[in-house]
């Protein structure tokens, strides 16, 4: 069966430039939404500081990843299903820390690998450090899910979409990467997703952005698991909290396929 990821998009956190609650009311809008997500059937969940803008190119701020690990660790504590962890932009290292800090599964990096040119300016991946974390946490369980020529974002110079998942893979070791479109809520390209397929071998691939009900025979296979985020929200809208019965509905159409 497909494999269906849902997000749990938190509210600026404290101390960002769009904060507009305290910690407590960003934690109850993430349970809420986690619970929603749960009720209607994914396999896991990302949680992610999506509302940060203007995001950090490199490490975040220590008052970013506290909070997040608190609100993690109180939904590891409230759902059964598996859960991971972004930390935005790319701040791995702080993603590691705190799946390992609350018994996440796994963490997104948008880019493990290459450079790419992005609102943020030029971010390098830094496999390198990343992978060396993980060991050094004795986090080895703990999944690195990779994208590949991330939305929001451009490489420096021409290269295959082929290209950079065989990168991530064999020089990177991703546990599993992520095909995204070219922004939130925009569909990544079904022969970008049969490209990204054909070199990953037995490597999972994910769908990571403008995933939606219309749109999943397109996607699966070959997809073998998709990442839903904006499409899940009350009449679509990303600043809407999850409709269990839109997370129901992709669930039911993925089991058809």
């Amino acid at each position: 069966m497909t494999d269906l990821i849902g997000m749990v998009h938190l509210q600026a956190l404290p101390g960002s430039p769009r904060s507009e609650r305290a910690l407590d009311g960003c934690l109850e809008m993430a349970l809420r939404d986690a619970d929603a997500l749960q009720a209607g059937g994914v396999d896991g969940i990302i949680v992610e500081n999506f509302n940060d803008v203007p995001f950090r190119a490199g490490r975040v701020d220590a008052f970013t990843v506290a909070a997040m690990t608190h609100i993690c660790l109180k939904v590891r504590e409230q759902v059964g299903c598996r859960l991971g962890i972004n930390v935005l932009r790319n701040d791995a290292d702080a993603a590691l820390g705190i799946a390992a800090a609350v018994g996440a599964d796994f963490v997104r990096v948008n880019i493990h690998t290459g450079a790419m040119l992005t609102d943020q300016g030029v971010i390098t991946g830094r496999a390198d450090e990343t992978l060396r974390t993980r060991r050094s946490l004795g986090a080895e369980h703990i999944r690195i899910f990779a994208d590949v020529l991330v939305k929001h974002a451009v490489p420096l110079g021409p290269l295959r979409i082929e290209d950079a998942v065989e990168d991530a893979i064999a020089r990177g070791l991703a546990d599993a990467v992520i095909v995204t479109g070219t922004a939130t809520g925009k569909s990544a390209v079904r022969d970008d997703v049969h490209k990204a397929a054909s070199v990953a071998g037995d490597i999972p691939v994910y769908v990571g952005s403008g995933v939606s009900a219309d749109n999943v025979a397109e996607l699966v296979p070959p997809a073998q698991g998709l990442i839903a985020g904006s499409w899940l929200k009350i009449d679509g809208d990303v600043r809407n909290a999850i409709d269990v019965k839109r997370v129901r509905r992709l669930r039911s159409v993925l089991t058809s396929v």
